[in-house]
């Protein structure tokens, strides 16, 4: 099955950009997934990513990439693209800035539209983004060293999009976690199909939970309401088993009588049906008042027990 990451990878990696933007794009993902030495070795399980950095390679340097393929050794057995640059490497490293350290000082994200194509170059290189079916938001970039995570993440931010970072083991990981900000980083790398997918998803997750949240609320209030109703009960029972009900007056009578009928009905609604019947109005705080002195009673022939 195909993993939203890669599919989104593969929707950007399809994206026409200009050269300049291009250059940035290609920057960040060879800094990051590039083994630079004599020649330039990059390595993707993304096919449509190698096919993308096979084609801009040539059209903007004039250079054929040497193309292997092969099993990868994981779990998932994925297939591995690797291609090898093996001429001009001296000016494609000098024109993508890949040997510039002062990561804030790129004239490769100069400007807005800059910044976008390097983020888009990162994230093809190593980005991954949970599927908004899952149980949790999660937006990554694993990257090599705290300098350049400090970077990503201000880069990031440069967006209002609330990234952080942390160390694993001998990497660090830029992430975003807030389902809002994840879709404005759709946005800002243009992949609008995966937008729409993720937006329907997360707009759907949320109605669900809230749907959910809303029903426990009621069930919790029903559950409240017998509870309530049940202990009422137990007191009105009670003072007729020690022979006090007839002793009550008219109004607690009454009150004694339609809670017996109606156990499972909320004051509001015991209410409503009293003044119905009774053909007098009878409010919510009227009965609550009533069913007090009951309490009142019944805690007094407790206590009296104990």
């Amino acid at each position: 099955m195909i993993s939203f990451t890669s599919t989104t990878k593969t929707e950007v990696s399809k994206l026409n950009l200009n050269k300049v933007e291009t250059i940035s794009e290609l920057s960040a993902i060879i800094k990051n997934i590039g083994i630079i030495n004599e020649n330039i070795k990059i390595t993707t399980e993304n096919a449509s990513l190698a096919r993308m950095l096979f084609s801009l390679i040539k059209e903007i340097y004039g250079v054929t990439s040497k193309v292997t393929v092969r099993q990868g050794y994981n779990f998932q057995k994925n297939y591995l693209y690797i291609l090898e640059i093996k001429e001009k490497t001296h000016d494609i490293i000098n024109d993508l800035n890949l040997n510039n350290m002062d990561y804030n000082n790129n004239y490769l994200i100069d400007d807005i539209s800059l910044k976008r194509a390097y983020l888009t170059g990162l994230f093809l290189a190593v980005g991954s983004i949970n599927d908004p079916k899952k149980s949790r938001y999660h937006l990554e970039f694993f990257v090599n060293n705290e300098e350049y995570s400090l970077f990503v993440c201000n880069l990031l931010n440069f967006f209002h999009l609330n990234s952080k970072m942390i160390r694993r083991e001998n990497k660090y990981m830029v992430y975003i976690k807030e389902a809002e900000k994840i879709a404005d980083f759709l946005r800002i790398i243009n992949a609008t199909n995966s937008l729409f997918y993720y937006e329907n998803i997360r707009i759907y997750r949320e109605n669900k939970n809230m749907t959910n949240r809303l029903n426990n609320c009621e069930q919790a209030n029903v559950d409240k309401i017998i509870m309530t109703a049940s202990m009422q009960i137990k007191d009105i029972e009670l003072i007729k088993e020690k022979k006090l009900y007839d002793s009550l007056d008219d109004k607690l009578k009454n009150m004694c009588k339609y809670r017996l009928e109606y156990p499972e009905v909320s004051l509001q609604e015991l209410s409503e049906i009293m003044s119905s019947e009774l053909e007098t109005k009878i409010t919510k705080s009227g009965l609550n008042h009533r069913l007090k002195k009951i309490k009142e009673i019944a805690n007094k022939l407790r206590k009296n027990e104990e």
